[in-house]
């Protein structure tokens, strides 16, 4: 019988973890319900204006590790092949699911959006003091659910 070896991990998974190659088409209907979709499902969902037309689409979300609930949504908008493309983040509960569309819509004109809070690629704000958040919720004249403003 062998022992263990110091840094040796000895304890098995209780979940079987899913590369994205060894993903089914049974495990894509476990990610999305009539209520609820994966985060990953999110990154890459279009966002849409009241008109139908696209603004950009969904690149990453930011959740608040205690309660679990999405504050902001982080929209690309712009740019050209990846380049030139900016980040906007979106106060979550602005957006709306639209089944018809298949995306998120929000009721903004597109030079509004362009006016509002972005940052490059590569120029992640500074999300710890809670300062970029309100500048997004100030902006958009809103107040995250859960954050005390």
């Amino acid at each position: 019988m062998s022992t263990p070896t110091q840094g040796t991990v000895t304890q098995k998974s209780a979940r079987p973890m899913l590369t994205p190659s060894a993903a089914t088409s049974a495990d894509a209907s476990r990610s999305e319900t009539h209520r609820l979709i994966a985060a990953s499902k999110v990154s890459g969902t279009d966002v849409y204006n009241r008109q139908g037309t696209s603004l950009g689409s969904i690149y990453d979300v930011m959740i608040d590790k205690h309660s679990g609930k999405v504050d902001y949504a982080i929209m690309a908008f712009g740019g050209f092949l990846g380049m030139g493309k900016d980040y906007h983040p979106l106060p979550w509960h602005v957006l709306q699911y639209d089944e018809r569309l298949g995306g998120y819509m929000i009721d903004l004109d597109p030079k509004y959006l362009q006016g509002g809070p972005a940052y490059a690629t590569g120029d992640m704000p500074d999300w710890g003091s809670g300062e970029y958040g309100r500048q997004v919720d100030d902006y958009y004249a809103t107040s995250t659910p859960g954050r005390g403003l």
